[in-house]
């Protein structure tokens, strides 16, 4: 195994700066250089990090598989379309969203985030029969690309109200176009399609949490 080269702070050069995103040039060797787009400031970039702050770090935000298993009724997971801007188009989406800074000081900052973003995005409230869990604490987008990185986080809801579902809760850029309450003979189907019921492609997030809900994983105890 080769050894890890961490990138020090002289070597990394902010080249574009916004309250939103920020493009760093990670220069891995003389001359050399690597772009990275991230949400974080230098101090906190993934690249910086010693190998126990790597390994420690907080993710930027939590996706959800939020899966419906109410009595009497089939096993249901609960997906929406959401815009999403870079593809111009309403992507078959897991409820997801950025853990707020006030919440990272306070315990279990991940589920805390994951609650919140269901009731957002959904309607519906997680209640004391329900299950919520850390399916992995975190996994990176594209690494290649950027440090930005999620929490995959399963929220079994066992009283959920489908009357109360609804998507009147998008904050900011949030737009939304519907839910989708596959079955898992429908999730079978997407994930072999390759495509949603629209015939769009769809985020690898979408596909974790179809392959999570199909495998019954969702079933077994944390």
């Amino acid at each position: 195994m080769k050894e890890e080269r961490q990138i020090r702070k002289e070597e990394v050069k902010i080249l574009f700066d916004s309250p939103y995103v920020r493009v760093a040039d990670l220069q891995y060797a003389p001359g050399k250089h690597y772009y990275d787009a991230t949400r974080r400031n230098m101090e906190d970039m993934a690249a910086l990090k010693t190998a126990e702050s790597f390994r420690n770090m907080l993710p930027d935000a939590a996706s959800c598989f939020v899966i419906l298993d109410i009595p009497g009724e089939e096993p249901r997971l609960l997906l929406s379309y959401e815009y999403r801007y870079p593809a111009g188009r309403f992507l078959l989406s897991v409820p997801a969203g950025l853990i707020d800074k006030e919440d990272m000081e306070k315990q279990d900052p991940v589920l805390i985030t994951a609650v919140r973003e269901i009731r957002e995005e959904t309607g519906l409230e997680v209640r004391d029969t329900d299950t919520v869990k850390i399916v992995n604490p975190l996994v990176f987008s594209t690494p290649g690309m950027t440090d930005e990185c999620n929490a995959l986080v399963c929220a079994v809801l066992r009283s959920a109200d489908l009357s109360e579902l609804s998507q009147e809760g998008a904050v900011g850029s949030e737009q939304f176009d519907g839910f989708a309450l596959l079955t898992k003979e429908a999730a079978r189907e997407a994930l072999r399609m390759g495509r949603d019921e629209r015939g769009n492609f769809y985020p690898l997030y979408t596909w974790a949490a179809l392959v999570y809900f199909v495998s019954d994983m969702w079933r077994e105890e944390s």
